[in-house]
């Protein structure tokens, strides 16, 4: 019996999705929408059932080497499906007649098998990685928490000037250095301390606050300097506060890679909870929701945005159904486990904020920009050689430009925005409504004129276009060889209250402590299996600036205005491309070192590292 005749139930399969928001005939039968859910569906499960240990890591980086070589057997009962849906995955074995999951080996890993592993690299990856959106500038000191000292310990840093200016080595001092804006900081301190506590107490998982220092070379590459780890005062215990350095000895060198580690596990878990997951998918879906309730079909500003919505809600079901649902992918296998979904909420509470979600707003409120009317798109770069800054402004000028002729077109005179009763209700739904937690905050833009309409929906149509590209596409690349981005660390720091038991174990197998704090297996596996499908563009996808839509067609001035919009995206290709030669350019050009392509805006099907849809669908 239905309590409540009104209210929809979730399908034993599926959640619920409206048929004008469902994938379409051709996408559900492609290789995309297909290999997702055979991926979660089928693999997945049959991937539990034969590794049988849940626990069991990799001894050697020989045996992580082998999922790309030899493989995992897969079970009789899966071979058929999984082997139509997963052929870049799922491989037959002729002379054995049997099937095995191998995988693809990551492009990174193709180019220098040891990436992982150095120190530039691991700064790199900042600016042209999977996560370019946590570095910030280094604008105080000392560097200080804003969290209560009575709960989690002292809010000074044990990074003090004096230990950087060592890793400087006489080129400045701290204050010049911050002067300069010559230091650069990864802080995941606050966001994650509170959470600590709680995720220490789950099986399996180890989580520190965290803060990484970079100095800025001559070159324009980054050099970290140092780490610091914080556990709080937990269960009767003192604050533990220790800072790690590169170094020439030994033991402090396998100490600086496994405190490295701990680092990229709460970056992977913040990239795909807030980077990604929050800042694209989830809040996109108010955008979407308002623009069917408010906006009819025959509005311009929805016949301009619904290309960047096409599956968006359709792929959210299927992620909130086996990715980020309880006991799902990403708890059993990323850092916060079960507390995933509070902390991408907790995070969106801290840190969203519409105004900042376009691009030149992101890259000033971390300090990695300032407005400079005579520098390219009105902006001049903290970090010159930034390739996610620098290609990401050549597509949102150019998406900006679109927008701003089509706008333009059909608002010639202002006040007809303000006197929009539809555009007025859509963009009043997004705040009060879909954002209604924060619809006081004295952040959010006012819709009164055509220029204010642009930048909305510029954002709109950036977050789910080129910000979503660039945190995913790369997933395979940069994440595919798991200890580049392991996506949890299983274990304490060596140095952490050890016993004399585990730091002799410690000092005479340095590199199996290592490998125990490191995904499992499973987890490993899972990882990589989703990574690889979610990389994957499908043979029907629709990239930025590439087809018009019909009703653009229709109208001559609107028509020309796509078509120019066509035009500076293939020369938008050509760039990228001179940049990615250009061996000034050390940040994307180097011996070993992957182009920066993620925000090149088109590809064929396939894992391919570059490729700007218009919406966010897979």
């Amino acid at each position: 019996m239905v309590a409540d005749p009104a209210s929809e139930k979730r399908d034993a399969l599926l959640f619920y999705v409206p048929r004008d928001e469902s994938f379409s005939g051709i996408k559900t039968l492609n290789f995309g929408a297909k290999a997702i859910y055979s991926a979660l569906h089928s693999l997945i499960p049959t991937l539990e059932s034969a590794i049988m240990d849940s626990d069991r890591g990799f001894p050697y980086f020989t045996e992580i080497d082998s999922l790309f070589n030899e493989g995992v057997n897969l079970p009789e009962k899966s071979k058929k499906s999984l082997l139509n849906a997963l052929p870049r995955l799922v491989k037959t074995v002729k002379d054995k007649a049997e099937n095995i999951l191998r995988f693809e080996t990551p492009e990174a890993m193709d180019r220098d098998k040891f990436f992982w592993l150095r120190d530039d690299e691991f700064a790199r990856q900042t600016l042209a990685g999977l996560n370019p959106y946590s570095l910030q500038l280094v604008t105080e000191w000392p560097l200080k928490s804003t969290l209560d000292p009575k709960i989690y310990g002292s809010p000074e840093s044990l990074i003090t000037k004096e230990i950087l200016e060592q890793e400087i080595r006489g080129f400045m001092t701290v204050e010049e250095a911050i002067k300069q804006k010559k230091l650069f900081m990864l802080d995941y301190h606050d966001l994650f301390l509170p959470y600590v506590k709680r995720i220490r107490e789950l099986k399996g998982t180890v989580l520190y606050g965290s803060r990484t220092v970079f100095f800025l070379n001559p070159d324009g590459t980054l050099r970290p300097l140092a780490i610091e780890l914080t556990r709080p005062p937990i269960d009767g215990k003192p604050e533990w506060k220790r800072v790690y350095t590169p170094t020439w000895h030994s033991t402090e060198c396998w100490l600086w890679r496994h405190a490295k580690a701990h680092v990229l596990a709460t970056d992977s878990t913040y990239h795909q909870l807030v980077s990604h997951w929050l800042r694209t998918h989830c809040c996109a879906e108010p955008y979407i929701i308002a623009t069917n309730r408010q906006l009819s079909a025959m509005h311009p500003i929805y016949r301009l945005l619904t290309p960047h919505f096409r599956y968006t809600m359709e792929i959210n079901a299927l992620a909130r159904q086996v990715l980020v649902n309880a006991g799902g992918i990403i708890e059993s296998t990323f850092s916060s486990s079960k507390h995933s979904t509070e902390f991408s909420s907790y995070a969106y509470d801290k840190q969203w904020r519409f105004d900042h979600e376009g691009l030149p707003k992101d890259l000033i409120s971390r300090g990695l920009a300032v407005e400079d009317p005579s520098a390219p798109h009105g902006l001049k770069l903290t970090i010159e050689d930034h390739p996610f800054a620098s290609d990401g402004l050549v597509l949102w000028d150019s998406i900006k430009q679109w927008v701003t002729d089509y706008v333009n077109h059909y608002y010639p005179n202002p006040s007809l925005v303000e006197s929009d009763e539809e555009l007025q209700a859509w963009w009043s739904e997004i705040r009060n409504v879909g954002h209604g937690d924060k619809k006081d905050e004295p952040w959010w833009p006012n819709l009164k004129t055509p220029e204010d309409l642009i930048e909305i929906v510029t954002t709109i149509a950036w977050v789910s276009s080129g910000h979503h590209a660039a945190v995913n596409f790369g997933q395979y690349t940069y994440g595919g060889y798991f200890p580049n981005r392991p996506t949890v660390a299983r274990t304490t720091m060596p140095d952490e209250d050890p016993t004399e038991e585990s730091w002799k174990f410690f000092m005479s197998k340095p590199e199996a402590v290592l490998l125990a704090s490191f995904p499992s297996q499973i987890q490993a596996t899972k990882v990589m299996t989703i990574l690889d499908v979610l990389s994957s563009h499908s043979t029907d996808e629709e990239y930025v600036g590439d087809k018009a839509e019909p009703s653009w067609k229709q109208d001559p001035v609107i028509n020309a205005a796509f078509e120019r919009f066509n035009g500076r995206m293939k020369e938008f290709e050509g760039i990228i491309d001179d940049r990615n030669a250009n061996t000034d350019l050390k940040n994307r050009n180097g011996a070993g070192t992957m182009p920066y392509e993620l925000l090149k805006p088109f590809s064929g099907p396939g894992v391919t590292g570059k490729g700007v849809p218009n919406s966010i669908s897979i």
